[in-house]
Parts: structure tokens; sequence; C-alpha cells
């Protein structure tokens, strides 16, 4: 007898590592055990990246290039997400800005040149309403990081309207995680008016949309072919 050979559609079980280690981590959050948080933190974007390498093994070379991009945004996430444990020696906040920043623009890069299925939507310009608003509300608190999150809230939502562009499970992928540092900004700037359950809402929000962004991505890549990234980048 041959050997049958396993279709990506049985190999969603990848997630699950990446599924239960958030669950356990925005736990640790709510229940102020930072050691056990900031252990399943660390473990996330790895898990996330592995789910990428099971669910796409065998896929041609093209898709294997366009989800180079993801592998790229989801390290930059990484660095964003452990700034303090790989930079010790440098502040926090600017370098957590700098990587998540080159994190969305990959997305964007992504989503507009490779997954995007429909013209920008309408309803995307509630982002720029969202940004003004935002804005707004920081403004007075931002202090020298005003450049940084003025460009930051542009990638941000640059990502999230871009994501609108593709597949439904990417655009709520992309909408979760600007959920996300929308509180995350609220807790970093005006910490006084946030209470504690808006840590593990960051958290939740970020996990989720980070794995559907990911999945997502999956679904529109595994259900079409894609130009090579070459062709795709001489399009005009």
């Amino acid at each position: 007898m041959g050997r049958v050979s396993t279709s990506p559609r049985t190999r969603w079980w990848a997630f699950a590592p990446y599924a239960i280690v958030s669950l356990v981590h925005i736990g640790a959050l709510a229940a102020y055990d930072d050691s056990l948080a900031a252990v399943t933190k660390f473990l996330l974007i790895p898990l996330l990246a592995c789910a990428v390498f099971i669910v796409a093994a065998g896929w041609p070379k093209e898709k294997a290039r366009v989800l180079a991009i993801l592998g790229v945004g989801l390290a930059f996430s990484w660095i964003g997400d452990e700034a303090a444990v790989f930079f010790p020696f440098a502040p926090e906040l600017p370098i957590m800005l700098g990587a998540f920043g080159i994190a969305h623009v990959m997305y964007i890069w992504l989503f507009n040149r490779h997954l995007a299925v429909r013209r920008l939507p309408v309803w995307t310009a509630i982002y720029l309403v969202w940004w003004a608003g935002m804005l707004a509300f920081l403004w007075p608190h931002l202090g020298s990081l005003t450049v940084a999150v003025v460009l930051y809230g542009l990638v941000l939502g640059g990502t999230a309207a871009s994501a609108a562009r593709c597949h439904p499970i990417v655009t709520v992928g992309g909408a979760l995680f600007l959920a996300s540092d929308t509180i995350l900004a609220g807790r970093i700037f005006v910490p006084d008016m946030m209470p504690h359950w808006t840590s593990p809402m960051v958290m939740l929000t970020y996990c989720a949309g980070q794995g559907l962004i990911v999945a997502g991505t999956l679904v529109a890549l595994r259900s079409r072919a894609v130009a090579p990234v070459a062709e795709v980048l001489a399009t005009p």
C-alpha cells in the first residue's frame, strides 16, 4: 500500500499549543502571577511560528516565500514583546515601538501585495477617526515619545485597514491587534485610568489578533495560487 500524504487540513492542531499557552498567560496576568506570565509570554510567538511551519510544511516555494514576510513580522513582534529581555540595557518602550512598527510594515506589505481580495472598504475610514481620537486623548501624556507614537499609530491603523482587504479572518485579526495596542497605550500613558482587568484584556486581544492574522494568512494561501514574489512586486 502506498503512503498516504497528510492534507494541510489535518494539521490545524498545530495552533493548539499557542492557544493553550495564550490562555495560561492571560490567566496568569489576571491572577497577578508575574513569573508565569513572563515565561508564557516569551513562548507565545515561537509557538505561533511553529504552527506556521507545521501547517505549511510541503507547500510550494512561491507560498513559502510569501510566508517569509509573515515570519519577519512575527520575529519583530517577538522582539517587541520581549524588548526588556533582549535589550535590558536600553529603554524598553522605544525599542518596543520600533520593533512592532517594523512588524506592522511587514503585515501591511503582506496584506496589500499578496493577500488582498478587495479594494479598501469605505468603513475603514473609522481607523482614521480612531487615530485622531487616540492622539487627541494621549497627546498631553506623550512627552518625548510624541513623534514615535504618531508614526506607530499610522502603521497600526494601516495594518488594521489593510487587513480589511483580505480574508475575513485576517480582517478580524487586524482589528483585534489594534484594540490590543489601544488598551496598552492607555496602560502605558494614563495608567491611573486603567483598572487591572485591562492587563489581561491587552493580551487576550493581542493573542487572538496575532493568531487570527496567522491563521487567516494560511487559509488564504492554502486556497489559492500565489504569484512569485518578484512578479507580484513588479505589478504596478
